[in-house]
Order: structure tokens, then C-alpha cells, then sequence
């Protein structure tokens, strides 16, 4: 052997060696996703995957699972507690859950719309409450946001809170939501979203709590005809990631994976602002839609008793404050 050949195939088995120390060194995230393949939260996380490996240099990238491919958002809260899941774009719903005075986001008729909700994950009360989740082994990077929530009917959509009594409504199974619709008169009832469609076909539900944008895009208008929009709550996910991730991230990983974090969920807010009315318009064209323009009043007890559960959380009250403050 010539010394230009060693020397070559030296230079090439180090390059070699390389390689596969860096390949070694890169590692791919696991996020979860409860939202089918259509619906913004998972384009989102689609976001997130096709622009942390530049921003990383290819040190870190991103696997979605959408569409509840890894179970409930419950299971999915155990599987990041135990490293099988390393992130997820959750609902603040569930995560409130872990998180508690989250659940001042669903304070009843606080925000008018979706661009309200949007103004108000920039306050500081937003902000301590994602801190909560410290506690939880968890580490939160901030809001993105569908619909405000509206009712959807298996048959005629209701025009008053008295055509809601002993309907059984499915539910995202959270103290607030559970407080308002028992306080309506309804039967809150949860059922995992992946099972909805066959609950309201076979009459197991009556309707749902449901944002525009998880209606059209788990094609509920084929077994539900009637939707009333009330506007009656908002309804944010959470970027999560485990502790046991987050500190495996270098510095400088930890910062790469914030900034993509923070444009693709707020690019997702602002697709969801237009969403909203395409996502109306489809929807009039295949159901009888009715809005209810008395909404807070019509729903004034519920509204009281969502609001007396919150006594015990200081920061919803600073959060509500504040929400109010910004709408001056």
C-alpha cells in the first residue's frame, strides 16, 4: 500500500467516523398531537418539524404523531412523564389539569373572539401560568389557538339553554367546562375525540362543545346537523415539553427550539383568525347554523358558577383583570 492510498483511506475512515458521530449526536423528538391531519394545532406542529433541523444545524428534529396516534391527551401526559414523549401540543384544557389556574382561558364569554384570545397570551398572567407546569416536570413555551367553542346537535341546534337540558353533550373532561355544562343542565359526558363521530352516529351523544375548525375537519356535519354558534369560550393548546427532554438540550438547542416554537405558534394564530370564517362558511352550506346573540345572558348561571369554582386561584383573577385591562 502506496502512502497516498493509507493516507486517503485514514482521511476516509475519519470522515466516516465523523459522520457517525454526529448521527449518533442527532436526535429526533417525539410530539403528540390529538388533532386529525387538517386542523391548525397539527399544521403547527408540521411547522415545527420542517424548521427545527435547519435551525439546529441538524442536531434536533421533530416526529408528529396527529390524530391521537399515541392515545388520549391523558396518556400522552403519562408517556412524557415517563420519556416515552418527549413533547406535545396540547389543549389548555388538559393541561389546566396539571396546571390548574390554566383554566382561567375558559372563563365564560371573556374573550369575543379568537383575535381577543390571541392579545391575551402576551399578559403576564398568561405567562405564570404556563410557569405552573414546573411543577409538573413539565416545561411550557407558549399558546396557539382554534376556535372559540360553539354547539354542535345531533338534530336541531339549540336555540335556548333550555334545549340543552338532559342532552348529553361530550366534553373535554376539565373542571370548568364539566362546571358550566352541569350548571346548563346538560350531561357532560367525555368521550376521547377519536370517538365522536361513531358516538353522535349511534346516539351515544346528543352533541358537543366544539371548535369550527375540529368540526369541519373531523367531518362531524355528516352526523350532526345542527350548530348554534355561541362563541362561548376560547380554546388554546400548549406547547409542552417534557423536563427529561428540555434538559437534555444544549443552550443553544434550547434557544433554536424556542424561536421555532414561537413562529409557528403564532403563525397558527393568525391562520386561525382567517380559518374562522371559512370554516363558518363551509359549514352554513351543509347544516342549519343559528347564533345565539344572547349567549351571556342566556347562560348567566353557568357563567356565575364557572366563575365561583375559580375562588381558589388568585392568578385567574389577575388574568382576568388584565384580559379586561386590554380590552379598554
Amino acid at each position: 500500500m502506496t502512502i497516498a492510498n493509507f493516507t486517503s483511506r485514514a482521511v476516509l475512515a475519519a470522515l466516516m467516523t465523523t459522520a457517525a458521530a454526529m448521527a449518533a449526536e442527532a436526535r429526533e423528538l417525539r410530539m403528540g398531537v390529538i388533532t386529525p391531519p387538517s386542523h391548525v394545532w397539527t399544521k403547527v406542529a408540521n411547522r415545527i418539524a420542517e424548521k427545527l433541523p435547519e435551525a439546529t444545524g441538524g442536531e434536533l428534529s421533530v416526529a408528529v404523531f396527529p390524530a391521537g396516534q399515541l392515545g388520549s391527551e391523558q396518556e400522552m401526559y403519562q408517556q412524557m412523564s415517563t420519556g416515552l414523549l418527549d413533547a406535545g401540543l396540547m389543549t389548555a384544557a388538559i393541561t389546566s389539569l396539571r396546571a390548574p389556574s390554566m383554566q382561567g382561558w375558559f372563563t365564560p364569554y371573556l374573550f369575543e373572539d379568537v383575535s381577543a384570545a390571541i392579545k391575551a397570551s402576551e399578559t403576564p398572567a398568561a405567562g405564570e401560568m404556563l410557569k405552573e407546569l414546573d411543577a409538573a416536570g413539565l416545561h411550557g413555551l407558549g399558546y396557539t389557538f382554534a376556535g372559540m367553542r360553539h354547539i354542535l346537535m345531533k338534530d336541531a341546534p339549540a336555540t335556548s339553554a333550555a334545549d340543552l337540558a338532559n342532552k348529553k353533550i361530550r366534553i373535554v373532561p376539565f373542571p370548568a367546562m364539566k362546571t358550566w355544562w352541569e350548571s346548563v343542565g346538560a350531561v357532560p359526558t367525555p368521550v376521547n375525540l377519536t370517538e365522536v363521530y361513531q358516538a353522535l352516529q349511534t346516539g351515544l351523544l346528543d352533541g358537543i362543545d366544539i371548535d369550527l375548525d375540529a368540526l369541519v375537519g373531523l367531518k362531524f356535519g355528516e352526523v350532526a346537523k345542527g350548530l348554534t354558534i355561541t362563541d362561548h369560550m376560547a380554546f388554546p393548546a400548549v406547547m409542552v415539553v417534557s423536563d427529561m427532554a428540555w434538559s437534555g438540550m444544549s443552550a443553544e438547542e434550547q434557544a433554536a427550539f424556542t424561536t421555532v416554537v414561537n413562529e409557528a405558534l403564532a403563525w397558527g394564530s393568525a391562520q386561525q383568525i382567517e380559518a374562522e370564517k371559512a370554516n363558518l362558511a363551509t359549514l352554513e352550506a351543509q347544516m342549519d347554523v343559528v347564533t345565539l346573540e344572547n349567549g351571556k345572558e342566556a347562560f348567566t348561571a353557568a357563567n356565575d358558577a364557572v366563575q365561583a369554582s375559580f375562588a381558589a386561584y388568585p392568578l385567574i383573577a389577575q388574568f382576568q383583570a388584565e384580559v379586561a385591562g386590554q380590552a379598554k
